[in-house]
């Protein structure tokens, strides 16, 4: 029976026993009602605390399950039936709580490739991923999650890497190049080569470790629960002492009830699934209750960079013209151009400017892997690589930028960068000032770049280019003393 079903049925016993006695003046059949399904609630309850007692852990519902059955037993079944009330909500809140985080968990999985599209001499079938072998030949279309690890062997796109990597500024990957399981193809379709089944492929790999962490949850002992033992202990004898020198067995039980910790049992869970809602309106989810009080404790928080020290959004950074071309004329003519695009930096550029401002184009054409060419105004503009814009080389630089060129004449640049969240160094420095004395950034990124984010938020522990697996490996490898640790990354991190 679950804690929902058993929190129901503890309702439904006390409305029939109100109507009984109240209305139909049936004390009996209701004291009768409420002892026999009170007896069979605190039964299961009981067999379910001693399988946890042990498997070596304990908490404060013994003694609430003790005052239920001793008030049961001497006839106060209104008393028994309050605290089977609270401690049947308390453990069913608590079971909500979870079911929601597992839920919202879930759908973050649900994203995992599940079907490939083979090729069978000429023809092409879909397969489950589960099915695919090493050195298959498999198509992966224009916004499709790349099914398993392998080699490009035709085509050139551009991959976001983002969710595996941490790397926000998206990837040009063409013939002879990896790719892995979980980045999602851009705008051209990819054949590439199976190099790993879908077991041994990145992105299967993170989901066995987020899998394997719900198998093995970290041991924790609630706060409640630390001081269960000698309060119970101490509250028995109390009872019995209570019984022994009156006599009489209603003081054992009046005993029990006042010391039955029915706030801890219901108010904290309460508590703690306020906690988690107010988390999960602002997206974090939180696995269980317990999470919530370890969060005190913790000495070491880890971050990852890419959607949390940042925003994870390439936004425009520098408009960079040539010659005597203003920055808001060059910036509107590739806005212009790229407004039909689903090119990440396309859609970066348009963004940066009001969509009353863009101007109308015609005979767009999109040159795969390079870039963009469109009639803007009476004038032909190219937006892309740098060698598509003709760039000189001495205007092209090392970051994520594109190129423009009006008429046939090269006209400047724009880069792009992925933003610092307002909030990073506040944040950090916070966690300095509550105790938390080694703050770290996990991130794939290249070290470059992370360094940058790091010394304006003041993160002195940087660890870069890591995949998901690195990053937990580098967790568990923390001594005591910087334990517990606390993750903090976004979407599949």
């Amino acid at each position: 029976m679950s804690h929902k079903t058993k929190l129901f049925t503890t309702i439904a016993i006390g409305v029939l026993a109100l109507v009984l006695q109240f209305v139909f003046h049936l004390n009996i059949a209701a004291q009768v009602i409420v002892t026999l399904m009170g007896s069979v609630i605190s039964l299961t309850m009981l067999i379910e605390m001693i399988k946890t007692l042990r498997a070596g852990k304990y908490g404060v519902d013994i003694l609430a399950i003790t005052a239920i059955v001793a008030t049961l037993a001497i006839s106060e079944y209104w008393a028994s039936l309050m605290i089977l009330v609270m401690l049947t909500g308390g453990d069913a809140l608590e079971d909500y709580a979870q079911h929601k985080a597992g839920s919202e968990l879930k759908s973050l999985l649900d994203n995992t490739p599940s079907t490939a599209h083979r090729f069978d001499g000429d023809k092409l079938t879909d397969i489950t991923i589960e099915d695919v072998h090493i050195d298959d030949h498999l198509l992966v279309k224009p916004g499709e999650v790349v099914p398993v690890d392998g080699i490009i062997l035709n085509g050139e796109s551009t991959l976001d890497e983002s969710s595996l990597t941490g790397e926000s500024r998206p990837i040009d990957r063409r013939a002879g190049d990896d790719v892995m399981s979980g980045a999602v193809n851009g705008d051209s379709a990819l054949t590439i080569q199976a190099t790993k089944a879908a077991a041994d492929s990145q992105y299967q790999k993170i989901v066995a470790l987020v899998k394997e962490s719900e198998a093995r949850p970290a041991h924790f002992v609630r706060l409640a629960d630390r001081y269960a033992v000698p309060f119970t202990l101490v509250a028995y004898l109390i009872a019995g002492l209570a019984w022994t020198i009156s006599g009489d067995p209603h003081r054992f039980a009046e005993v029990l009830v006042v010391a039955s910790p029915c706030p801890l049992i219901l108010a904290a869970p309460v508590a703690l699934v306020s906690g988690m809602s107010r988390a999960s309106r602002n997206g974090i989810i939180v696995k269980t209750g317990t999470v919530i009080e370890k969060l005190a404790n913790a000495k070491t928080v880890a971050f990852d960079k890419t959607g949390t020290i940042t925003r994870g959004v390439l936004a425009v950074d520098q408009v960079a013209p040539a010659a005597d071309i203003s920055a808001a004329h060059l910036l509107r003519a590739a806005a212009s151009a790229e407004q039909q695009s689903n090119h990440i930096l396309a859609r970066s550029l348009v963004k940066s400017t009001r969509r009353d401002k863009l101007l109308p184009t015609d005979h767009i054409v999109e040159t795969t892997g390079a870039g963009v060419t469109a009639q803007v105004g009476g004038e032909t503009i190219r937006v892309g690589k740098a060698d598509f814009a003709e760039a000189p080389a001495s205007a092209q630089v090392d970051g994520t930028a594109v190129y423009i060129s009006i008429n046939g004449t090269y006209a400047g640049m724009i880069t792009f960068n992925d933003q610092l969240r307002p909030e990073a160094a506040a944040t950090i420095a916070d966690l300095h000032t509550l105790g938390v004395n080694h703050v770290m950034m996990l991130t794939g990124d290249k070290k470059e770049t992370a360094q940058a984010i790091a010394d304006e938020v003041g993160i002195d522990d940087l660890q870069a280019e890591c995949l998901p697996q690195d990053k937990i490996d580098m967790l568990n490898g923390l001594p005591d003393d910087q334990r517990p640790s606390v993750m903090v990354g976004d979407g599949v991190n």
